[in-house]
Parts: C-alpha cells; sequence; structure tokens
C-alpha cells in the first residue's frame, strides 16, 4: 500500500507505570528505549510527569527526559502530564511536546485525575496559557467505553471533541482505555470526528484487553488515521480503571503493518528482540502475549 503509518511507542509510560512489583531502575528503562530507537521507531512517549505518590514508578520523569534530549534530539519525545503542575515539570525539562489528558466519562475522569470536566478543561486552560510554546497533543480517555458508566456514544465523543477544539486544541489521541471498542465503533468514531474537524489530527491508542487491538487500529488507519500507539511487548493498562489490561503490542502492529505494505520504518526483528530482552529484564519469563508480571514476579510484603 505504501501508506506511511507512525507506530508511536508509548512503553516507557504506559508500560513502565504499569509495574508496581519492582522499581526499574532508570539504567534499564534507558536500556529498553535505546533497544526500541535502534528498531526504528522516531516517535516516543518517554514517561509521565505524575505525583510519584500516584506512580511511583515515573518518579525518575525528569532523568529520562534529559537524557532524551541530550542523546536524541532527531527523536520526537514528549510525555504525558496530568494537570498544570506534570505541564510545569515537563516544560522545565526541556520538553516540547506533552500530552494531556481528560476522560469523556466524568466518572473515569475523576477517578484518573481526581478533576470534574469542567476543572480539567480549566487546567487546560491555564496550561496553555502559561505554557503557549508547548505542543499539546490531547489524550481523549474512554473515548469508547468506561469502566464506570459503560459504553461511551460517538455524538458524546464529538460534542466532547468540539469543546476541546474551540478552546484550540488541533491535536487529538482517541483512547480506547479498557479495550471494549469493536471495528464498526471505531469506523463510526473516527469517520465523525475526520468530518467534524476536518483540520484536526487524530491517532489512535487502543488497548488489547478482547484481543481486538490489532484489528480496531487496523479499521483506524483504514479509517485515514495515520498514527497508532502501542506498548513493547503489549505491557500495561490504566491503574485507574478496572478491568484494564495490557495495551497492543507493538512488535505485532509492526509486522502487520509491514506485512501488509505499509511503510512504518521500523525493523519487526529489531522490535522482536527488544521485546524479549525487555521481557527478562522485568518478568524473567515470557508467556503469550501480554505480560502478567504480577502472576510471574509476586510482590513482596
Amino acid at each position: 500500500m505504501g501508506k506511511h503509518v507512525n507506530v508511536v511507542e508509548i512503553g516507557p509510560r504506559d508500560g513502565f507505570q504499569s509495574i508496581s512489583c519492582m522499581m526499574i531502575p532508570t539504567k534499564v528503562k534507558l536500556e529498553i528505549i535505546e533497544a526500541i530507537l535502534a528498531a526504528g521507531v522516531k516517535t516516543l512517549q518517554c514517561t509521565s510527569f505524575v505525583s510519584p505518590k500516584a506512580i511511583p514508578q515515573m518518579q525518575d520523569a525528569a532523568k529520562i527526559a534529559a537524557y532524551m534530549l541530550e542523546k536524541h534530539p532527531d527523536i520526537e519525545t514528549f510525555a504525558l502530564v496530568p494537570n498544570f503542575q506534570g505541564a510545569k515539570l515537563a516544560a522545565e525539562a526541556g520538553l516540547k511536546k506533552v500530552a494531556p489528558v481528560i476522560s469523556l466519562s466524568a466518572s473515569h475522569n475523576q477517578n484518573n485525575v481526581r478533576r470534574t470536566h469542567q476543572e480539567s478543561f480549566d487546567e487546560l486552560k491555564r496550561i496553555m496559557d502559561t505554557f503557549p510554546e508547548l505542543e499539546l497533543d490531547l489524550d481523549v480517555a474512554t473515548a469508547f467505553g468506561c469502566p464506570f458508566e459503560g459504553r461511551m456514544t460517538t455524538s458524546a465523543l464529538v460534542d466532547f471533541v468540539g469543546k476541546l477544539h474551540d478552546m484550540g486544541i488541533r491535536q487529538f489521541n482517541i483512547c480506547d482505555t479498557i479495550g471494549v471498542a469493536y471495528p464498526a465503533q471505531v469506523r463510526e468514531a473516527f469517520g465523525a470526528l475526520l468530518t467534524a474537524f476536518p483540520d484536526a489530527r487524530f491517532s489512535a491508542h487502543i488497548h488489547d484487553t478482547r484481543n481486538m487491538g490489532i484489528l480496531n487500529s487496523l479499521e483506524a488507519v483504514r479509517c485515514g488515521i495515520d498514527t497508532i500507539q502501542t506498548t513493547l511487548g503489549g505491557l500495561g493498562g490504566c491503574p485507574f480503571a478496572p478491568g484494564a489490561s495490557g495495551n497492543l503490542s507493538t512488535e505485532d502492529m509492526v509486522w502487520m503493518l509491514n506485512e501488509m505494505g505499509y511503510d512504518t520504518g521500523i525493523s519487526f526483528s529489531k522490535l522482536l528482540a527488544a521485546a524479549k530482552d525487555q521481557v527478562k529484564v522485568i518478568a524473567g519469563n515470557y508467556s503469550g502475549h501480554h505480560i502478567n508480571v504480577e502472576a510471574e514476579t509476586p510482590c513482596k510484603a
């Protein structure tokens, strides 16, 4: 097909944050990141500037960001920021792009970032006013379904994106946070968004709870979405969404796209080697497409 698809690696954030049984040394994180980049990945979500009390695994965020900016200035590096303080820390670390997150579901937004929708909108406006130099790629979480409110409708998603669009946001990452979407829903949602907001850019972030991640992501690509977020080894899952399992694995997505003739610029063999090395370091062994670290490496009391 020849069309370029940008496969964005977010494992250093969404993957690592799910590991609660052990602290991954910064050196090990950087070794995994280097292996990912060696495979040809050009866009990387390197960390999250979140309170270490909430997610201890992200306490080295500034170190990770500094390393990326110094060693890999050619890589598009960005970080998730849940609030104004996170954006402030990211800007101070030198990052030029961040991903604020607001959930379509009001209940999940309260559980995830401890804010109402209006409070999140106000916080976003404060970020935009204070750091106009920051490029914002906003995560719309629970875009297809919520563990507290159930299925989300396309009309609700379009209205929600519309409010953010009116605020000046032009980049949106549409997230299936708990992995409940199905192809027809994905097709309807992205079709409606692309029609309603032709001046905006959309990417897809679809969890693989029901083994639908790769199919739903392909459906998004077929709708015209050219950016897909994935994690090495399928690692991850939202810690504030009950029932959310791992992400779509980067190596699975790259293999499929490469075999179908899409241009990813990523070596599947190098990526697979990186995934295997990651498993050895974090879980000790590998079975299936998802790494259940708690099952493989029980937490010590």
